[in-house]
């Protein structure tokens, strides 16, 4: 495939004393429950508290049926953030569904293999979670992916504040797995030149910067995620991240084992690192940056529908596709993931939603997370309508009971489904809100109340 630039820049600068501040009133609050919590709960506001321009919603590729009903744009701004938040991904109102419910009656299906979205990067990414679930009909998230800024060493190291909410959440039941995208390099999406990259690898190799990942894996131990996945250099085959392999792929893989080495020697830790190439060949062949079996725990792909005009069986079948991706790990005895993956250059294409959830299906990954923002994602971007009734369908109320539920009628699909009723913004009456101001309760995802019981 020829390089394609994603043009998805994950992340803002953010304010970490700020950050700190916000989260740690949160974990002082947070007790158990879906989302955050039974006793202390966040109820959803709709929106940041000051008025923007509306913004564009980008036109779906050509051959595409567009949606019948106008989008309309967010009327909302979003305040400068207090953690890293994709710039595609801006906070958005309150979602509603994109897709009538799936018919009920039919035998409930087996528990899917293990998912999550990419909802957002900062705490309010774990309150959406409880919100997706509901509109998939209760069925349970039981992924959580989040990623570290690049911006500066500090903020690789874990900065405090930054993972406690991740952390709780992962924590409140044993089933549930932290998913976190670990750069390798500060200043990762700054457009570094190759001959720097090859100059900051080298050094990586020779240990320079072994002390940050060693804070970083003490740090999460610290917080009790010691078996927390991570995605370690993403995407290394590509050309947007300083940790690009390309300039030097015997120097990153000597880096790649230098970082795993390091954190692994943290007393307590139990992670297990995943090396995820974007799909097809990109800028370099991503089998040319594997570091090994011994410090390589799963192999996974971002695999977005792109380029424009690319078929779902051409993804399968291109060199360093879909295919090779199961039957390289097949070869090396690993499992399969797939961090990110979603819509993109070809608009809502429900057959490639529809294919690549029973590719998922097939070949049992130990996890997916589906980048739920515009253009890629269903639930928080409402130009894919068709590709989020498949989606819904699929994961509408999967549990692990064979018990049929009674019958109902099945609403008609339609491109522009009537929106249901949204999770209520009002804390229930059985508990206290703590009045944090607007901006801070956003970020948060919603006002903090403590439980009267």
């Amino acid at each position: 495939m020829t390089p394609q630039r994603r043009e998805r820049t994950r992340f803002r600068r953010y304010r970490p004393a700020v950050a700190a501040a916000a989260v740690a009133v949160a974990s002082a609050t947070l007790a158990t429950g879906p989302g955050f919590a039974a006793g202390a709960g966040a109820a959803r506001v709709t929106g940041p508290p000051a008025p923007a321009p509306a913004t564009a919603v980008p036109a779906p590729a050509t051959g595409v049926p567009a949606p019948t009903t106008p989008v309309p744009a967010p009327t909302t701004a979003v305040p400068t953030p207090t953690t890293s938040v994709p710039a595609s991904a801006a906070p958005l109102p309150t979602p509603t569904p994109a897709a009538d419910a799936p018919a009920v009656g039919t035998p409930a299906r087996a528990t899917p293999p293990a998912f999550g979205a990419f909802l957002d990067s900062g705490p309010l990414g774990v309150a959406r979670m409880a919100q997706l679930s509901s509109w998939l009909g209760g069925t349970e998230l039981k992924v959580a992916h989040t990623y570290l800024p690049g911006n500066r060493w500090a903020d690789i190291e874990g900065a405090p504040g930054f993972l406690d909410v991740w952390a709780h959440w992962r924590r409140e039941k044993a089933d549930r797995t932290l998913v976190l995208n670990v750069p390798m390099q500060e200043r990762n999406e700054e457009g570094i030149g190759d001959d720097e990259v090859r100059s900051l690898l080298r050094q990586g190799a020779a240990g320079a910067f072994d002390h940050h990942f060693r804070a970083l894996a003490q740090r999460l131990v610290d917080l009790r995620v010691p078996d927390t996945v991570i995605v370690l250099g993403w995407e290394m085959n590509g050309i947007t991240y300083t940790h690009r392999c390309g300039p030097d792929p015997e120097a990153w893989k000597t880096y790649w084992r230098r970082i795993v080495t390091t954190m692994r020697a943290v007393p307590g830790q139990k992670f297990r690192f995943d090396f995820t190439s974007s799909r097809g060949r990109d800028a370099v062949p991503w089998t040319q940056c594997y570091p090994g079996d011994d410090t390589v725990d799963i192999i996974g792909m971002d695999s977005y529908d792109q380029p424009s005009g690319l078929s779902f069986d051409q993804q399968v079948r291109e060199p360093y596709g879909l295919q090779e991706h199961v039957d390289f790990a097949k070869a090396h005895g690993k499992p399969v993931s797939y961090p990110e993956w979603g819509l993109f250059r070809n608009g809502d294409n429900a057959e490639y939603m529809r294919r690549m959830l029973a590719w998922m299906d097939q070949h049992k990954p130990l996890y997916n997370t589906l980048t739920d923002y515009c253009p890629h994602g269903v639930w928080q971007c409402s130009v894919n309508p068709r590709s989020a009734h498949v989606y819904r369908e699929a994961l509408f109320g999967r549990t692990d009971t064979t018990t049929p539920t009674p019958a109902t009628p099945r609403p008609t699909p339609s491109a522009s489904p009537t929106p249901s009723a949204t999770p209520s913004a009002t804390p229930t009456s059985s508990c206290t809100s703590m009045e944090l101001g607007a901006w801070i309760e956003y970020w948060l995802g919603g006002k903090l109340c403590f439980s009267l019981d």
